[in-house]
């Protein structure tokens, strides 16, 4: 059985994902996706790849997540996906790019600056 592994980051979480011909079972460190991610949009965002490539339901995926919160490893699954689907058939690539899924989101959290409450809130000014 031929298995197709990759890696995918977002904010602070990595997603190591393994890819498998299957019926379609997402399970995300050991669950189910939908124990792991509550809401249903988080789903849909996991999904996406396989929509854009008229793949769903034909894989397994068994991912390894770590780090951040939901919102950054629903991401970071998703480009894990992503990249793994490219290893099965290159030629997918024009679908998956066009729809910005090869990408890796670069936006970090920006520190907290000293002197000021938060990394660009300023405490209230006072001329007077």
């Amino acid at each position: 059985m031929e298995v197709y592994y990759a890696t995918g980051r977002r904010k602070t979480s990595v997603a190591r994902v393994r890819l498998m011909p299957g019926s379609g079972k997402i399970t995300v460190n050991g669950k189910d996706v939908l124990d792991h991610f509550k809401r249903e949009t988080l789903k849909m965002i996991i999904e996406q790849p396989f929509q854009v490539t008229n793949t769903l339901g034909k894989f397994d995926v068994v991912a390894q997540l770590d780090g951040g919160g939901l919102s950054g490893q629903a991401g970071a699954l998703r480009l894990g996906i992503a990249r793994a689907l490219l290893k099965w058939n290159p030629e997918m690539r024009p679908e998956l790019k066009a729809a910005g899924y090869l990408t890796r989101d670069p936006r970090e959290v920006e520190r907290k600056k000293y002197g000021q409450p938060k990394a660009r809130k300023n405490f209230q000014f006072s001329k007077r």
